[in-house]
């Protein structure tokens, strides 16, 4: 089992930035990435940015070259540091990660980007 626990999370004028963490702990050793997903209200939640265990790294288009996602050396923490932050960013952020039989998912952290 993996437990997730995201932080970060808060208020920013459109423009700024916010850098979010998931801590990971359990049977980390055996994900084979780690993610990050957003939901807008109302909406179904998606995936936006993804690193697997060898740290490869991709994006989807709408938050490619503006959020940035990075884990530490021990492989516990994942970051997203997301830059030009934009209304349409507003919505809640969750922390996923898979292995071979199971998704794990974090209880989310929102992010309000005011114009």
């Amino acid at each position: 089992q993996v437990q997730l626990v995201e932080s970060g999370g808060g208020s920013v004028q459109a423009g700024g930035s916010l850098r979010l963490s998931c801590a990971a702990s359990g049977d980390v050793f055996n994900l084979l990435a780690l993610q990050w997903w957003y939901q807008a209200p109302g909406k179904a939640r998606e995936l936006i940015a993804w690193i697997t265990k060898d740290s490869r790294t991709d994006y989807v288009g709408s938050v490619k070259g503006r959020f940035t996602i990075s884990r530490d050396d021990a492989g516990n923490t994942v970051t997203l540091q997301m830059n030009d932050l934009q209304p349409k960013d507003t919505g809640v952020y969750y922390c996923g990660g898979e292995d071979y039989v199971n998704r794990y998912w974090g209880r989310g952290t929102q992010v309000t980007v005011f114009s």
